[in-house]
Formats: structure tokens, C-alpha cells, sequence
């Protein structure tokens, strides 16, 4: 039982890793997206912001999907009553938050491709 319960913190320290990740890739990203726009200005501003805040939300919308799935992991072997509340906020709230970014990236998207059209 101690080798699952290692393995388990193991798997959700990378996967917390992977959170980290995706979160720097996006700011990354963003900040080339933004360089790129300033130094070259093919698109309108609007378009270009809608672009980069549209990537950005996407890769946030990934670390929040990450971060939840280490939250399990970490709570899978042997929960308390306690951790399982705790881990139902969490998921609740990374839940909502996911749902909104989501809808975010929706509406950005179509704002983006009537523009454009």
C-alpha cells in the first residue's frame, strides 16, 4: 500500500509539473504573440489582443484541468471525510472557473471569426 501511496504523490508531483508548465507556455506564448504584434502589426489591435488573450485562456483552461487531476491523485489512496470535502471545493471551483474560460474562449472565437469574415 505505501509503494500505490508513493507512486500516486509521485504521478501528482509531475502532473503538478505539467500545471506549472502549461501555465509558463501560455505566458510564453503570449508574450511572443504580443512581441510579434508590435514589431510587425499585421492585424488590427482588437484581433491581435482577442489572438493572444484566446491562447492564453487555452492554456490556462489545460492547467486548471491539470491541477484538478493531481488534486485527485494526491486524494485517491485512503481519504478522510476531510480531504474529500476539501478536494469537492477544490473540484467545484476549478470546475466553475474552467466553465467561464471556456465560454470566454467561445465568445472570443466567434467575435474573432465575424471579424475577420
Amino acid at each position: 500500500m505505501e509503494a500505490i501511496e508513493s507512486v500516486m504523490m509521485f504521478l501528482s508531483m509531475v502532473v503538478d509539473a505539467g500545471t506549472g508548465t502549461a501555465v509558463a507556455v501560455g505566458v510564453l506564448a503570449a508574450s511572443v504573440r504580443v512581441a510579434d504584434f508590435l514589431l510587425h502589426r499585421r492585424m488590427s489591435f482588437d484581433d491581435a489582443m482577442t489572438q493572444i488573450r484566446l491562447s492564453l485562456a487555452r492554456w490556462l483552461a489545460l492547467s486548471l484541468e491539470l491541477a484538478l487531476a493531481a488534486d485527485i491523485l494526491r486524494s485517491v489512496i485512503a481519504p478522510s471525510w476531510d480531504d474529500i470535502g476539501k478536494l469537492a471545493a477544490i473540484a467545484a471551483l476549478r470546475t466553475v472557473l474552467n466553465y467561464f474560460l471556456e465560454k470566454e474562449i467561445e465568445r472570443g472565437a466567434m467575435s474573432l471569426t465575424r471579424r475577420v469574415a
